[in-house]
């Protein structure tokens, strides 16, 4: 390695040499420096991880009275010049005030990738019973009004490295749609695996998506729809429920990735029967399933679902009294008291809501505790899958949108 010549300068040659870059210094222009987004990756970064988006409602599609797509545009005067792009099966978290509350309701994409490029991105929301944010949407949203998103979101993703290359997708309901968005993005060219997509519905009628994913599959030899019918036979559909045989009767030899998205129910059914299965664990991908709700329901909860506790929370600041009955996550109960509480997925894993817990106990659901081992251990808890044994103190992170 060749040595530095550092030690050999002289002190006069030092003296010159600072000299000389003051000398530089004193030329160098007193225009202020480029902004940091000047610079072409940091460009790049921004537009495609975006602090937020502003999106402006374009068209309403609607299938029934409780199930809508609202396809939204960037709202250029708001700032939004373009979409951000995403990755198949990624969600957008929408933020709402209406009625003294505050909340972020986290909705997959049903539209795909390629669409950003013409200015579109698809949201399609079912209304669940008790749903704030879905009734919300459904009965007040119309084409012209503004939206706040978050980026995209979420690691219901394919990834080649470690999915296998066939996927057999398990939708139900409403988790219909980042199967869309899958499958328009391998017709679209954009993704490449093979997908078995088994689509459980009551009826024919409720499989909403059906007959557009069945023509790109025509088109398209990646794609496989299978549509499993629980409360009527017709022809060329599987009946009853999605069960370990009925996915060993469409799985291919050898390995397959299995992704889920559905209600809380078709989870704890279908996790059983996956089960009996016996593939490894890193081939079975969950999507978020939003809420949880009816802790009481599990064998290891101890509390009292109607009684109401007293939540005391500190943030920004403030101190307030938020009260909480023992079936209501503390996340809830704090935005139907009106506080801008900070959340993403509300599904205790992105820890987007993560707050210290100061004083008293909370019951927190082991299907949905993805707190770090250290958060465990120095009383930290997200709020969104967290429920009351006993009044409870929280310190609550402000939000920044």
């Amino acid at each position: 390695m060749a040595k530095s010549n550092i030690k050999s300068l002289s002190r006069l040659s030092i003296i010159k040499l600072i000299a000389a870059r003051l000398g530089t210094i004193g030329k160098s222009s007193d225009e202020p420096a480029r902004d940091l987004y000047d610079y072409l990756p940091n460009k790049i970064a921004k537009a495609l991880h975006p602090n937020c988006q502003h999106l402006v409602v374009k068209e309403i599609v609607e299938y029934g009275k409780d199930m809508k797509s609202f396809v939204f545009g960037p709202d250029k005067e708001a700032g939004t010049e373009k979409l951000a792009w995403f990755e198949a099966g990624q969600y957008l978290s929408i933020h709402l005030e209406f009625d003294g509350q505050v909340l972020n309701r986290p909705y997959s994409i049903s539209s795909s990738p390629r669409d950003t490029l013409d200015d579109k991105i698809m949201l399609t929301i079912k209304r669940v019973g008790g749903g704030l944010a879905s009734q919300y949407m459904l009965d007040n949203v119309k084409v012209g009004d503004k939206i706040l998103a978050s980026a995209p979101l979420g690691d219901f993703t394919y990834q080649r490295l470690r999915d296998a290359g066939t996927v057999i997708g398990i939708a139900g309901g409403s988790g219909i749609t980042p199967f869309r968005d899958f499958a328009k993005a391998i017709y679209e060219g954009d993704e490449d695996f093979d997908l078995v997509l088994l689509y459980g519905s009551r009826t024919l009628a409720d499989a909403v998506f059906s007959d557009e994913i069945s023509a790109w599959a025509k088109e398209c030899p990646k794609i496989k729809l299978v549509n499993v019918l629980s409360n009527e036979t017709v022809e060329g559909c599987e009946s009853g429920f999605i069960t370990a045989d009925l996915i060993k009767k469409y799985a291919p030899e050898g390995d397959y990735s299995i992704f889920l998205c559905g209600p809380q129910a078709m989870y704890d059914f279908a996790d059983k029967e996956i089960e009996k299965l016996g593939i490894r664990q890193k081939f079975v991908r969950h999507e978020l399933f939003g809420e949880y709700f009816h802790p009481e329901k599990n064998a290891d909860y101890a509390g009292d679902a109607e009684k109401e506790y007293t939540v005391t929370v500190h943030i920004d600041g403030e101190v307030k009294k938020v009260p909480c009955k023992g079936s209501t996550s503390l996340l809830r109960a704090m935005e139907a008291a009106g506080l801008s509480v900070p959340s993403d997925c509300r599904s205790g894993r992105c820890g987007w809501c993560r707050s210290q817990l100061l004083s008293g106990e909370v019951y927190v659901p082991e299907s949905v505790d993805g707190r770090r081992l250290a958060d465990k251990e120095f009383g930290y808890v997200h709020p969104c899958c967290s429920f009351p044994l006993t009044d409870v103190e929280i310190d609550v992170p402000v939000q920044k949108k």
